[in-house]
């Protein structure tokens, strides 16, 4: 009888754990969320996500529109598209940036390829390598959910950026919702446990 009151209150504990953490994670996920960007940045980062064959995902493209909107607002920000090919991809994550933001008016001369990255670490470690060196102003463009570990990792690397927030279709936000809670706990156990 006690191992059981004493199983009962161990998994009500990890319960309510669980639940005010990723309480928490939501709390910090939505400070980042809705943030306004700053006009005339010097340059835009735009992370890439999974490509069908040559055609960006809903997120993917919901992450290229919000790119597009922008740079059409300001003329002189530059971009920087980046994303490797993964599996099932034709082209990569990067080129179907480039190819999106063209047919929305964006000239090529404004996009910058980084076509080597394959997660947000090394998007962001990429990328910041191909900023102009007399860029001070820049902008990540990803998913609302995903903006806030964006960051982070940007600024863990020394690159002080603010967000561009894409909205994530309604299709798609239990999947990634579920799986940025994951991907934040493993950032958190990288930067604070494992370095």
């Amino acid at each position: 009888m006690k191992k059981k009151k004493r199983m009962i209150s161990t998994l009500g504990f990890l319960v309510a754990f669980g639940v005010i953490y990723v309480g928490l994670l939501q709390f910090k996920i939505s400070q980042y969320s809705h943030v306004e960007a700053p006009k005339n940045a010097d340059y835009l980062i735009v992370l890439g996500a999974r490509v069908k064959g040559t055609v960006p995902s809903l997120a993917f493209a919901s992450r290229i529109n919000a790119a597009a909107a922008y740079l059409k607002k300001n003329k002189e920000t530059l971009v920087i598209a980046s994303g490797g090919k993964g599996p099932g991809e034709e082209i990569s994550e990067a080129e179907s940036i480039k190819r999106e933001l063209v047919k929305q008016g964006i000239g090529e001369s404004r996009i910058i390829l980084e076509d080597r990255s394959t997660d947000t670490y090394e998007n962001i470690s990429f990328s910041k390598k191909l900023i102009p060196q007399d860029a001070n102003l820049g902008l990540i463009v990803t998913n609302n959910f995903h903006l806030y570990r964006a960051i982070s990792i940007a600024r863990d690397q020394d690159l002080a950026v603010n967000g561009l927030p894409a909205k994530t279709p309604l299709k798609a936000v239990f999947k990634s919702y579920t799986r940025e809670y994951l991907a934040i706990t493993k950032f958190y156990l990288k930067r604070y446990l494992l370095d």
